[in-house]
């Protein structure tokens, strides 16, 4: 969501979903295969500094969302590695989701725009468009809070790993496609209109 450097919009699609996704998918294998939340937990840690390197790196900055998932991917799996306790690294999402949810509503509560600080000059929005979309995501990340609290407590670790990944990143897409048309209603249009004519 947020305005991606000339850096990173040089790079192919396929590098830029490699950067994104590779660290949720080799975590969702290691837990298909051990069926453990606490061995998958060192690719967690591995994933979340790759993950902070690459950006530096590649895009010359850490966007906002990534880097918080980065530094929680660390601090939790670190913690589940210390204590032994998968539980730590189940309930990250939770706090993470939750997080992204108040800074959206605490910023459209007090009258600002905290997506379109994330958006960039990415889209040019009426303040009010923008705050609906702002008070929608909120409630879509407590949501996928909730639905993660639901399933870690409910269902077995490779259940919740999968939904965790690939099913989040599906419901986001989904979500997003959802919002497209009060966004695209309510794009400028860019088109030059003819000067009126001389009466």
């Amino acid at each position: 969501m947020s305005e991606m450097t000339p850096q990173a919009r040089a790079l192919p699609a396929w590098v830029r979903y490699t950067i994104d996704y590779g660290g949720l998918a080799a975590w969702v294998l290691t837990i298909a295969i051990t069926r453990n939340g606490v061995t998958s937990s060192w690719v967690i840690v591995a994933a979340s500094v790759i993950a902070i390197v690459v950006g530096v790196a590649v895009e010359k900055r850490v966007p906002p969302m990534p880097l918080a998932t980065a530094v929680l991917g660390i601090i939790f799996g670190g913690l589940t590695l210390f204590f032994h306790d998968e539980r730590f690294i189940k309930v990250k999402p939770t706090i993470l989701y939750t997080a992204f949810g108040l800074f959206l509503i605490t910023g459209a509560l007090r009258g600002k725009n905290p997506l379109k600080i994330l958006m960039g000059d990415a889209f040019h929005l009426p303040e009010t468009v923008i705050r609906t979309l702002t008070v929608r995501y909120a409630l879509f990340f407590f949501a996928l809070a909730a639905a993660n609290e639901v399933v870690w407590r409910t269902q077995s670790t490779v259940f919740w790993a999968f939904c965790k990944f690939p099913g989040v990143p599906i419901l986001i897409f989904l979500f997003a496609m959802s919002q497209a048309p009060l966004m695209m209603k309510h794009m400028p249009d860019d088109e030059p209109k003819p000067p009126p004519e001389a009466s």
